[in-house]
């Protein structure tokens, strides 16, 4: 496994690290606990030692899953990064979206950051994880009835407190990374990145290398898309929350999956998988420290740890970003 350095922090991730959103459970239509539980595990056996988590995945699901899948690992030899910032349980902040729970019920989700509730969120997520410490605290969505300056000094003082060692945020822009670092230093933005999907190539990546902070690719799979399984036709299951995504729509699926076909060759010529090709290229890409890759068992978790031992040439890269510029997405 390869281990990246956040920022300019004394916190190293592994370049391929455990995304936990599918292992809750939420917005995927439910999940196997024990199946959530040993894919962390296998991913930690191959060097996967980071796991991505948050509260909202599964109303502490998520976090309580890799609580459990952890507890036998030497705390050291773990790095875990979980959020805040995105309530089910109180009616405070700028309202996000309708949902629903893992029973069906219907839940309201609010992007909240006030200081006393970040300071709830951490003590409710150290409970979760089984933990005394969090390795990167981020907020998950920018919460804009509540100022950014509020929101970075309750993360100060856990930070003070020994609670949190590093802060982050997600889903932030350029501007909001300034106005953070007023109040503390931020390591890492996580974003969502994909071959589908570059659209942090024309002023987040630039400012982050001129900066040395960390981008933490999420989606690079692009939710299942860059699998190769989802076919043009491709049904969702009732619930399924990609069913009204736009790279989802059908005339994206139908053309990524005719660059896919493309991309098979090379996949095959390195005896690996389309995804294994796509994680690679993923941790690849200039600004990218990790790849958050998420699994719903020990077999997709090894498959997505392996990827770390393909390689792909100057030639090799040039060949796939070709192909990627022809595509036009709708």
């Amino acid at each position: 496994m390869d281990y990246r350095q956040v920022g300019n922090s004394d916190l190293y991730i592994s370049a391929i690290t455990f995304g936990a959103w599918a292992a809750g459970g939420w917005m995927w239509g439910g999940t196997e606990r024990s199946d959530a539980v040993n894919a962390i595990k296998a991913s930690y056996d191959l060097g996967v030692t980071s796991i991505d988590t948050a509260p909202i995945y599964g109303q502490g699901t998520s976090e309580e899953i890799v609580g459990e899948a952890i507890k036998n690992i030497p705390r050291d030899k773990v790095q875990i990064l979980t959020k805040y910032g995105m309530r089910w349980d109180v009616a405070k902040g700028d309202f996000g979206f309708k949902s629903q729970d893992n029973a069906g019920h219907p839940i309201d989700v609010y992007k909240y950051s006030g200081k006393d509730s970040i300071i709830k969120e951490c003590e409710d997520s150290l409970k979760r994880l089984g933990t005394d410490y969090i390795d990167l605290y981020q907020m998950h969505w920018p919460d804009k009835t509540t100022p950014i300056e509020e929101s970075m000094e309750a993360v100060l003082r856990l930070i003070e407190q020994g609670k949190v060692r590093q802060a982050g945020v997600s889903n932030y822009t350029v501007e909001q990374m300034q106005q953070a670092e007023t109040v503390l230093s931020l390591v890492a933005n996580q974003v969502p990145f994909s071959m589908l999907n570059q659209s942090i190539n024309e002023t987040l990546v630039p400012y982050c290398l001129a900066h040395k902070k960390g981008i933490l690719a999420y989606s690079p799979m692009e939710r299942g898309l860059l699998t190769g399984k989802i076919k043009p036709g491709h049904q969702f299951a009732e619930g399924d929350h990609r069913a009204g995504y736009r790279f989802f729509k059908e005339q994206n699926i139908v053309q990524t999956d005719e660059f896919l076909d493309k991309l098979k060759p090379l996949a095959d010529e390195k005896k690996a998988s389309l995804s294994q090709l796509v994680i690679r290229w993923t941790i690849e890409q200039p600004g990218i420290t990790a790849a958050l890759v998420g699994a719903r068992n020990a077999e997709q978790a090894i498959q997505n740890a392996q990827a770390i031992n393909l390689t792909l040439s100057s030639d090799e890269l040039e060949f796939i970003n070709y192909n990627l510029q022809a595509l036009e997405l709708v």
